[in-house]
């Protein structure tokens, strides 16, 4: 199992949490996404290794964006 922590800016509320979430979980192989409004991350837990673009580009989709 691994797990990554991402800061992904601009989420503020419920609807953000909900949107980053279902993003994720579309990625192969995330098998959790935990999102922490309060210090803005993005925990994710993944069956195997996840490419950081892939990552972003999903939160990206959302509406949102991973801090490099």
């Amino acid at each position: 199992m691994h797990t990554h922590t991402y800061t992904v800016t601009g989420m503020t509320c419920d609807h953000c949490r909900r949107a980053v979430t279902a993003e994720l979980e579309q990625v192969d192989g995330v098998s959790r996404v935990d999102v922490d409004l309060a210090t803005g991350t993005v925990t994710v837990e993944s069956a195997q290794a996840l490419d950081p673009d892939v990552v972003a580009a999903a939160v990206d989709e959302a509406g949102y964006e991973v801090a490099r």
